[in-house]
């Protein structure tokens, strides 16, 4: 028998970059094919992303899931109040008109270009957030390590982009674009807080997804779900539950629940989310189309519940 050599360790390190260039071609493929759906129409984008993520057809003339439903909000209920919840910026004003101004992050600054930004007035740790999407986060832990270059670059090219078109969340189309900085919160552990994300339908809240161990990047995240009383997890991932990590209910919880319920009052669906520091709860965003209306990760029976939860409103 003859034996076949192993191919020379050379040959695998090009087969993986040539396999890593495919997948950087396809990426920017997919992108572009989204943002030509987009301009033609985003129900079009909405119905291709929906086959090609779940294998199935978006109901959107009879919507009964969470996903289905969340879609039809984004494309058919088009509330100038969603779209300035959704501007990281738009939204403090929203919380101080309504009396929660307490519990925003301290603004240290807004800037209309990454150039206006003066970073020898910035504390040592600091975040700087473009304000008309999702992602668009750079967290500076030590100012002496930071490219102040390289930070511009970085936020000039997401000011340049148009999120809308990336998922087809139309929320954020008529967003101004611009840079805010926040201070840095740190809950004494060294990495980033605990999210505690809370799911208002109808200006109530049903139940809450605690988010732990993301890194900067935000991956490497592990999600637990509780009731709105904090008694029990809620069965809702495929993944099932996970008693073995059960988390107390953190400092603040009540002023979270109070907060949330009374800012998502206008809304058929929203997710508060905020972080515990010091004792205190600190309202970090709003969100209306979580995971692009798509999330994989709910069991069918949890879908059918939460799309119960929503009553749709008129179109507008």
């Amino acid at each position: 028998m003859v034996k076949v050599a192993d191919p020379p360790v050379s040959w695998l390190r090009e087969g993986m970059k040539w396999r890593e260039r495919l997948r950087e071609l396809a990426g920017l493929w997919q992108g572009a094919y989204s943002r030509m759906l987009y301009r033609i129409s985003p129900v079009l984008l909405a119905k291709y992303r929906y086959r090609r993520e779940t294998g199935r057809r978006l109901r959107l003339d009879q919507p009964l899931t969470f996903d289905e439903k969340l879609f039809w909000l984004m494309l058919f209920w088009r509330h100038p109040l969603k779209t300035q919840c959704a501007d990281k910026y738009g939204m403090r004003a929203y919380a101080m008109e309504l009396g929660y101004g307490d519990l925003l992050v301290d603004l240290l600054g807004v800037y209309e270009k990454p150039e206006d930004i003066d970073f020898a007035l910035l504390p040592e740790r600091f975040v700087l957030k473009a304000t008309h999407g999702c992602g668009y986060n750079l967290i500076c832990r030590d100012k002496r390590n930071l490219d102040f270059r390289e930070a511009r670059l970085q936020l000039e090219q997401w000011l340049k982009e148009d999120f809308a078109s990336v998922f087809g969340e139309v929320q954020y189309a008529d967003i101004p674009r611009r840079i805010i900085c926040e201070r840095f919160l740190d809950d004494g552990s060294g990495v980033l807080p605990s999210d505690y994300k809370l799911h208002c339908f109808h200006g109530r809240v049903h139940f809450t997804t605690v988010c732990t161990g993301r890194g900067a990047d935000g991956q490497g995240a592990a999600y637990d779900h509780y009731d709105r009383e904090w008694a029990a997890q809620v069965p809702i991932s495929k993944s099932g539950v996970h008693p073995e990590r059960w988390h107390p209910q953190p400092a603040g919880y009540s002023q979270m629940l109070e907060a949330a319920e009374a800012l998502s009052k206008p809304f058929p669906y929203v997710r508060m989310d905020f972080y515990a520091v010091d004792g205190k709860a600190v309202l970090g965003e709003m969100t209306f189309t979580p995971a692009g209306c798509i999330d994989t990760g709910y069991t069918d029976e949890a879908q059918h519940a939460m799309g119960a939860l929503i009553h749709l409103p008129e179109r507008l």
